[in-house]
């Protein structure tokens, strides 16, 4: 094995090892983690909240167990092979040691290690964007029309993880159009390329088609509940904050790629930065969104700098722009992973503030980080579905329904008595729905707000009503959420929820 490849793998290495490292043992599993996790025992070529690539990637860690290692392992996975394409981007733009260590130290020690924490679709959505960059990359550097059919189909494996991609071709078509690389668009391999990527999609649009596009309610409910919120200084001020102890090498990058002549054949890239970062701020899009732009120009700015460091008294300073990425990533150790408990972060609330870090989706600011409120109180959750469910008559015929996708997402997985099965008229869950058992008891999990109305208006359905428990950690996000028992249904309790499953799909 070559020095560069012992490395490059120690690179690796060192970041699947931070992956696992940078959680604090008492987190749990996030919210969302529990719904893709979920998928994998209703596989479909589409779902509500997301394409279907991540209910493969779920199937997969089922197979291996189901288990925390393998949930955060995958994540990982794609963040060490976002660093490894960086790193075979800057041996095909002819960098030196110096730029691959450099470029590869940037991509490390930077937002990927908080985003490739969590198992959702983000870590795959950058890798996808760099891996496409990339397949551009080295069509314009040899002309090859294979190049332009592997972009395709990284597109459409990101088209099918996470509908973010399309914005990176929204802002690239402009920019080639502006420089000389428009002659691609001459090509008729770009429009069979094109093909074979959508031919590659075609079976989720089709589901999307069949189901009345369901992405276009999602965005709309994303857009007033969460967008709204967004303000566009914000977002342009976060998105220096997600590479920020390599900003000098992004600027680089910038610079290189406008005056540098070596890179001119990549100018398009410039522009597709510049679109891309418009249209994210014109449409006031979570900042996170634009994260997969950032890899690709670490590659480019790494060896820039490397040309310019290459002799006399620079030469000296290269060792300096090695280690300030991770002098500057500290800072971020200290308050952007939950590596602390609640505790510490509460007693320190003023560092996390400044950042903006306790400001959750609805705008406001909060106790902890809304991502470490989701990873709290599940297995509480759980063991006490499991507690109340081992004192039911009938066991087999129990529903379990829950307020949001959470809750239900958790119960599924941390539950010891694997037949039970929550659902939701949240997210996916509505559609899996088994009305194949008679229910005649119920386990309702209620949100805190609104609880205090539940007992009173589902008891008179049922022989015996009781609130049963309650979630008590008070950091949790689900602090507070009651766990009611209903036993013995007066009545067929399929009618109701039948109905209550057409209006919430009617108003989607």
């Amino acid at each position: 094995m070559t020095k560069k490849n012992l490395i490059l793998a120690g690179f690796l290495l060192a970041k699947f090892a931070l992956q696992y490292l940078l959680v604090d043992p008492i987190y749990e599993l996030h919210r969302d983690e529990f719904l893709h996790l979920d998928q994998a025992h209703h596989l479909a070529w589409g779902y509500t909240s997301v394409p279907p690539v991540t209910s493969w990637v779920s199937s997969i860690i089922y197979l291996l167990g189901n288990s925390v290692f393998w949930v955060r392992f995958f994540p990982a996975l794609f963040g060490a092979l976002t660093l490894w394409l960086v790193w075979k981007t800057i041996e095909a733009l002819k960098g030196d040691l110096f730029a691959l260590i450099l470029g590869a130290m940037a991509v490390l020690f930077s937002i990927l290690l908080r985003l490739n924490i969590l198992y959702q679709p983000n870590s795959l959505d950058v890798l996808a964007w760099t891996g496409f960059y990339f397949m551009l990359i080295k069509y314009f550097q040899t002309n090859r029309a294979k190049w332009l059919y592997m972009a395709a189909g990284v597109f459409a494996i990101g088209f099918l993880n996470k509908y973010n991609i399309l914005f990176c071709l929204l802002g690239l078509l402009p920019a080639l159009l502006l420089l000389p690389q428009r002659k691609v668009f001459a090509k008729k391999e770009l429009y069979l390329a094109a093909l074979v990527a959508l031919l590659l999609i075609a079976p989720n649009l089709w589901w999307q088609y069949q189901h009345d596009f369901p992405v276009f309610h999602h965005l709309k409910e994303l857009n007033d509940t969460q967008l709204v919120n967004v303000h566009r200084w914000d977002f342009l001020k976060e998105q220096v904050l997600f590479f920020y102890g390599s900003l000098f090498v992004l600027l680089a990058a910038c610079y290189a790629l406008l005056f540098y002549p070596p890179f001119a054949k990549y100018r398009f890239l410039f522009w597709s930065l510049v679109f891309t970062l418009f249209i994210f701020t014109y449409l006031r899009a979570k900042s996170y969104y634009a994260i997969g732009l950032y890899p690709i120009y670490m590659a480019f700015g790494s060896v820039y700098i490397a040309h310019l460091l290459q002799s006399g008294w620079r030469r000296d300073l290269r060792p300096v722009a090695i280690l300030l990425p991770i002098l500057l990533f500290i800072p971020m150790y200290q308050v952007g992973f939950p590596n602390r408990d609640p505790e510490y972060v509460i007693k320190h609330a003023d560092k996390y503030k400044r950042l903006g870090l306790l400001r959750w989706e609805d705008g406001r600011d909060h106790t902890l980080p809304q991502d470490f409120a989701d990873m709290l109180g599940w297995k509480e959750l759980a063991q006490k579905v499991d507690s109340v469910y081992a004192l039911f008559p009938n066991k087999e015929q129990t529903l379990i329904l829950c307020d949001n996708y959470g809750q239900a997402g958790a119960i599924n997985y941390y539950t010891k008595n694997k037949r039970l099965r929550a659902v939701s008229f949240n997210a996916d869950y509505i559609n899996w729905f088994d009305f194949s058992v008679r229910h005649v008891n119920l386990i309702r999990v209620k949100n805190a707000i609104g609880k205090a109305e539940e007992l009173a208006e589902t008891s008179p359905y049922f022989e015996h009503s009781a609130l049963a428990a309650e979630v008590s950690n008070p950091y949790a996000r689900e602090y507070g959420t009651a766990i009611f028992s209903f036993i013995g249904a007066r009545i067929d309790i399929h009618k109701p929820i039948r109905r209550d499953i057409q209006e919430v799909k009617e108003r989607q």
